[in-house]
């Protein structure tokens, strides 16, 4: 397969080379590989860079997420509401639990929860709500959170794409109970492998997190309750920790590419989608285009890779078949239309001015 001479990202470190191979020479040297002074100090700076008292590290997003549904007592009965345009590692984390996803249709401008929509879910068995922030783009929180606490629900949010962003001049995470983020290599902030993270600012929660995220246990050997096996490791929180630096910069790069394309994909024939909130972080830049498999094919002709996010609404995955999905016309559009462009901090800008340029000749 011949690479494209416009790649959809690039994982190799770059700038961050030198902090990373340190990270990796600092854990070697050290020989402590599991829940030793790594984690602690990455827990430390994640919570302070995400505006949060607490954080807690983890395998996955995944887990992240059925963690804190199972550590506020959600489980078997409950009904949490998610949208269904993500990854749907989201809803399959609700039934890890054994709790009932419910899709709530898109806002189809933001592609993040509709409030209106979630309103009407809401029913006798509804636990929480767990809005995602899709592509960088914080959903629609103030809304959502006056619904909650209306109805006396958690709010569990999902960051996994929105690390640093906010929502209203206010740090996304910082609405609800608690909130997931990813770390695989393709986030934002991504490791060398698998990691997650949850922040909170309640500090029984995130005690009683950690707890969970080690097998229940109290002190070694010792189970007081029943948990699962899912520390992030010594590695990758040290590498976490030198690209944690790195971050503001590489969110500044990310606003200034967007930034390129919003302005030179004008009149190109495809949807942006607007920015709503200036918090957007840009994890990813998607478009809309009625002829989306043709354009993605025209465009991988010219030498530029893109890429879908995501073909198959949730609901409509197999996997979800048994739970009853409810109909959501507006994501069954958009993951008919949407393809991300190419979009990553070091991409240069002359990339991005081809790439619109590409768009308005194959759209």
């Amino acid at each position: 397969m011949t690479a494209a001479r416009i790649p959809f990202m690039n994982l190799r470190p770059g700038e961050d080379a030198e902090a990373v191979e340190a990270a990796i020479r600092r854990v070697i040297d050290r020989a402590w590989f599991i829940l030793g002074p790594e984690v602690e100090a990455f827990e430390s700076e994640f919570a302070r860079a995400c505006g949060a008292t607490r954080s807690v590290g983890v395998g996955t997003g995944t887990d992240a997420l059925a963690l804190i549904l199972k550590a506020l007592g959600i489980g078997r009965g409950d009904e949490v509401i998610t949208t269904p345009l993500s990854a749907a590692y989201t809803a399959l984390a609700v039934m890890m639990v054994g709790a009932r996803p419910v899709f709530a249709d898109l806002d189809p401008h933001r592609l993040t929860l509709d409030p209106k929509a979630v309103e009407a879910a809401i029913g006798p068995d509804t636990a929480a709500i767990i809005p995602v922030h899709l592509y960088g783009q914080p959903a629609a929180m103030d809304e959502l959170a006056a619904i909650a606490a209306g109805h006396d629900l958690a709010v569990i949010e999902d960051c996994c794409q929105a690390h640093l962003a906010t929502a209203g001049g206010r740090p996304v995470g910082s609405f609800g109970v608690a909130a997931a983020y990813s770390f695989y290599p393709t986030k934002s902030l991504g490791a060398l492998g698998d990691g997650g993270a949850i922040t909170t600012n309640d500090a029984a929660l995130a005690d009683r997190l950690k707890r969970l995220r080690n097998g229940g246990q109290t002190d070694r050997y010792h189970h007081g309750e029943p948990g699962i096996n899912s520390r992030l490791d010594e590695m990758q929180a040290a590498i976490l920790s030198a690209r944690l630096a790195f971050l503001p910069k590489w969110t500044a790069q990310r606003r200034a590419l967007a930034s390129v394309y919003r302005r030179d994909l004008a009149g190109a024939g495809i949807t942006v989608p607007p920015e709503l909130d200036p918090g957007h972080v840009y994890h990813l830049f998607p478009v809309l285009a009625p002829d989306r498999d043709g354009l993605k094919s025209r465009l991988a002709e010219a030498g530029i890779e893109t890429l879908i996010h995501y073909p198959v609404p949730i609901p409509r995955q197999p996997a979800l078949a048994s739970e009853m999905p409810a109909e959501c016309p507006v994501a069954d559009r958009v993951c008919a239309e949407i393809l991300s462009l190419p979009l990553y901090p070091s991409m240069p800008e002359a990339h991005a001015i081809e790439v619109a340029r590409a768009v308005h000749v194959a759209a």
